[in-house]
């Protein structure tokens, strides 16, 4: 499966998620740090979905795909919402732990 693929689907998302994992996607959990020191994916950052906004610049200039985990996917879902609308390739993993499970 090609990056295309994993971009825009046609295939399951746990697919999507193991060809980022293994093409060295980043991990960005946007849960609250305090959420985040109780668990959290190997190699995983913190950056809050109240801060993501602020980083974008910063996340563009590493150009690859992000995975967006939290602890349902809801705020994933609007992670990937701000990333998308700045260009930058990003999937909603859901779960911090199904990225976990992946790896």
């Amino acid at each position: 499966m090609g990056l295309l693929s994993f971009l825009f689907g046609g295939s399951k998302k746990q697919d999507r998620i193991i060809e980022a994992l293994q093409a060295g996607a980043k991990i960005v959990d946007v849960r609250t740090p305090g959420e985040f020191r109780q668990g959290h994916a190997k190699g995983a950052v913190n950056i809050p979905l109240g801060n993501l906004a602020q980083k974008t610049a910063q996340l563009q200039k590493e150009n690859q795909p992000i995975i967006l985990c939290c602890r349902s996917g809801a705020r994933a879902g609007n992670a990937v919402s701000i990333l998308q609308g700045v260009g930058i390739q990003s999937i909603n993993a859901g779960a911090w732990q199904t990225v976990a499970k992946l790896q």
